[in-house]
């Protein structure tokens, strides 16, 4: 099994070096064949490598932005990268910077060892050049600003807090749904180091069973430690009130979502997960882990934060107790944080919104 990680992190590293230098390849073409027209092209973005898959927030973003601003990878006058995906090598930003095309970076997470056990420092640099060579940054939350220029270096260039968005008339509440069993649910891709954000739950869960017989979990999404969890589901002996999903795509998300009462996110200073928002414009009340970005979404009426206490060497989960009374809150305040999480989603993370700002800061650097 080793062997196998081993090969798994060579072929990552050829596949990165790889894209990494097909990105050079399409900057050095449109340096030295550029169209003395260019200047006068409207939005002609280059995604510098982006990669685009269905799960996962930041790699949907790209499809969002596509639908809107189609890439045109040689003939670009705006270069528009996302923090995940690092791919401008220092010969690609010096041609950049040479050629003066505008870089807009979107900023969302950075390493540090609460989460990530490797060389942390080593993982951010690649991210800290891009970070401070940008013209202009979106930071997907204050929190994320903050650890950036933590980890990242203090910026001086421009920038702004454009929080994630989405497409309020795809997601919606189901207001013929059926409260006779109070559903919640957990949705995410969570690997084996962040089994606490299903097992916690569960905990708690467990208490609120003996009470009330009328509740059900839901948990959706690719969880990599399956078989562990629902053999601790199994001890708990609450397989018949908790139900693993598996993976579904995007298309089948509003649906998810709408078949719950509540969202469950204990997910430790997670930036701007866009579950959260999904959640949010599908009526649903969030009870999370009040760490990271998600109190800056959630706000004061659309859900339950837990305290637990800022940290970059360690993960805090919020404790037992807290998770069983919060789930017990969010049960008995659900109809009128309903209504808040909607209206919020609406008037905050409308995809319109979002593409609108896009458009205007493209615009300036035209």
């Amino acid at each position: 099994m080793k062997k196998f990680f081993i090969i798994l992190s060579s072929l990552r590293f050829i596949y990165a070096r790889l894209c990494s230098f097909t990105v050079f390849i399409l900057v050095f073409i449109n340096f030295y064949f550029k169209d003395k027209h260019r200047r006068d092209l409207i939005d002609k973005i280059f995604y510098a490598g982006a990669e685009t898959r269905n799960v996962g927030g930041p790699y949907l973003k790209i499809q969002k932005l596509k639908k809107f601003f189609p890439e045109n990878i040689w003939k670009f006058n705006i270069i528009y990268v996302l923090s995940n995906s690092p791919k401008l090598n220092d010969w690609s930003i010096k041609l950049i910077k040479k050629r003066k095309i505008p870089l807009i970076l979107n900023q969302n997470g950075v390493f540090y060892p609460a989460w990530y056990k490797g060389n942390y420092e080593r993982q951010n640099l690649p991210m800290s050049k891009i970070y401070h060579c940008a013209d202009y940054v979106f930071w997907q939350s204050n929190f994320c600003k903050r650890a950036s220029d933590r980890f990242l270096g203090q910026r001086l260039g421009e920038g702004e807090i454009l929080y994630n968005s989405v497409d309020t008339k795809i997601f919606y509440p189901n207001k013929e749904a059926n409260h006779n069993i109070f559903r919640f649910l957990i949705t995410g891709n969570i690997r084996k180091q962040n089994n606490y954000r299903i097992y916690s739950v569960v905990e708690a869960f467990q208490e609120i069973i003996v009470n009330n017989k009328y509740v059900h979990l839901y948990i959706a999404g690719i969880i990599e430690d399956i078989e562990y969890l629902k053999a601790e589901v199994n001890k708990l002996n609450i397989n018949e009130y908790i139900t693993f999903l598996g993976p579904y795509s995007l298309k089948d998300a509003p649906f998810i979502y709408q078949m719950a009462d509540a969202y469950v996110t204990m997910s430790f200073q997670d930036n701007c997960p866009t579950a959260v928002i999904e959640a949010m414009s599908c009526g649903l009340p969030i009870l999370y882990s009040s760490s990271g970005g998600i109190p800056e979404l959630v706000g004061n009426n659309s859900g339950i934060g837990l305290e637990v206490s800022e940290d970059w060497e360690k993960i805090n989960v919020p404790k037992k107790q807290q998770i069983y009374m919060g789930l017990l809150e969010i049960m008995e305040k659900r109809n009128d944080m309903s209504g808040f999480a909607r209206e919020r989603a609406v008037k905050l993370f409308d995809i319109d919104s979002w593409i609108k700002r896009h458009k205007e800061v493209f615009e300036i650097f035209k």
